[in-house]
């Protein structure tokens, strides 16, 4: 079992394919709470569109839909960029600003899923946005997975509040593995 830190702390798991149990985990034990759980999944083959403002966004949009009336000022933000030419989206600044403003007053569970699967600019990006949330947000929790090449880059910009936890597959998970993928 993995426990997410308190203190605004993030956790770092270099491993795949765990981060949906993480998030079944905490949906169960969330019901009945006042507390939130979103997720978020990188996908190589859909770099270009994995954006921080798309990402950060699909986050929101999943907090917002749980919530049973919208806040006014995110009502109202999303009016303001309606519109603008086109009707584009809110900028991610505003983004992240409503982000702080619900995270500040639930608990909430972020959960990232190959964060290193990422356009560079985008994860330098997203990794700012999320430690502006956690400063605003105590009671925010990360989890992130990724390969283990981006975990200076957390540390870097989260300090001491990192929590690595490298896992790798044993001989006897790989076999299992492949004996599955060959029946299936």
């Amino acid at each position: 079992m993995i426990i997410l830190p308190g203190g605004g702390r993030v956790l770092v798991v270099t491993c795949r394919d765990i981060s949906s149990l993480v998030v079944d985990r905490l949906c169960d034990q969330a019901r009945g709470q006042n507390t939130t759980v979103t997720c978020f999944y990188f996908d190589f083959a859909a770099r270009k569109e994995q954006s921080a403002t798309a990402m950060l966004g699909s986050l929101l949009k999943q907090i917002v839909s749980g919530m049973e009336a919208i806040p006014e000022d995110i009502s109202r933000a999303f009016q303001e960029q309606k519109k603008a030419i086109g009707g584009r989206g809110p900028l991610l600044i505003y983004i992240v600003k409503m982000l702080q403003t619900i995270t500040s007053s639930q608990r909430t569970f972020v959960s990232i899923d190959a964060l290193d699967e990422c356009v560079t600019v985008h994860r330098v990006k997203i990794l700012d946005s999320l430690k502006q949330i956690l400063e605003k947000s105590p009671g925010t929790r990360v989890f992130i997975t990724g390969r283990p090449h981006i975990r200076a880059e957390m540390e870097k910009r989260f300090g001491g509040k990192v929590i690595s936890v490298p896992l790798c597959p044993n001989e006897e998970d790989i076999i299992r593995y492949i004996l599955v993928r060959l029946r299936g």
